[in-house]
């Protein structure tokens, strides 16, 4: 492997990949956890101080008092989301797995079952009310609920299984698809927030039924999926240096987005709010 302080050229694309990926999961946690304690906050403290029509600011229509099993639903997506979003990278960090693994398991139950009440908890809320963004958002929406509730039940299912031939290879891929799939929600709302800072909010409409808007439908997951099948594919071809490097860049951009996305929104959102929530 390596003699003295060098490395072998043959396992360097290896080590990149895995010190991306774990890089990656680090950054995302400390972002994920400025978010989830946002969204706590923001979202539950209007529950209790009874003005949850606040819920509106961010994204409209998410609060309708007139549609209890929406209003729930959406409810029951955040409060599971913030648990998701603490739990998820720390699930993937293969030190602590391995030097707690008792905690591995419970947290997982726990993280599983969150992240399906997410999924179910976004599609009661689409079925109840619609989406300000009409039959495009629905249908795009609608999907991720769908694929979240899809990667619960198989990283479930195969973790379940773990002592087969291959089930905890896949235990393992299933619960990076979910991962991936889990911090949709929290991209979206950056990638809007960068949109609008760079570009003005071209494309973006009110209503949100812009051509933006209609990108982003579906666009706030299915790259998130394609950079974790890369890096799935690339974790199990030791032979293929090219793709194990192709993967390592990826997660280095994701990461590397993500820190300065982090950086601008806690300053200018996050921690704001939660220090408004905290004064009042």
């Amino acid at each position: 492997m390596a003699r003295g302080d060098e490395i072998e050229p043959s396992v360097l694309p290896a080590l990149l990949l895995r010190w991306s990926g774990t890089g990656l999961a680090a950054i995302a946690w400390l972002s994920a956890a400025f978010f989830g304690t946002y969204i706590v906050f923001f979202y539950a403290g209007a529950i209790a101080v009874g003005t949850p029509a606040q819920w509106n600011a961010n994204l409209p229509g998410l609060f309708e008092p007139r549609a209890p099993i929406g209003t729930a639903g959406i409810a029951a997506h955040f409060a599971a989301g913030g648990i998701i979003l603490l739990l998820g990278p720390i699930q993937l960090i293969a030190r602590i797995r391995n030097a707690a693994p008792a905690f591995h398991r419970w947290a997982g139950r726990i993280y599983v079952l969150a992240a399906l009440i997410a999924g179910l908890g976004g599609l009661a809320f689409i079925a109840a009310n619609g989406t300000i963004g009409g039959a495009a958002m629905n249908v795009g929406f609608g999907g991720y609920g769908v694929l979240m509730a899809l990667a619960a039940v198989q990283t479930w299912r195969h973790a379940r299984a773990r002592r087969l031939p291959g089930r905890l290879a896949s235990h393992r891929a299933w619960a990076i698809r979910l991962f991936a799939l889990a911090i949709g929600s929290w991209l979206y709302r950056m990638d809007y927030g960068f949109w609008i800072l760079f570009t003005g909010g071209v494309g973006h409409t009110p209503d949100y039924r812009g051509w933006f808007d209609l990108v982003m439908d579906t666009a706030f997951y299915l790259p998130n999926l394609a950079v974790a099948e890369a890096f799935i594919r690339a974790r199990v071809a030791p032979g293929r240096p090219a793709l194990q490097l192709g993967a390592a860049a990826l997660l280095a951009g994701a990461a590397g987005f993500i820190a300065l996305a982090t950086f601008q929104f806690a300053k200018l959102y996050w921690l704001p709010g939660i220090s408004l929530r905290i004064a009042g």
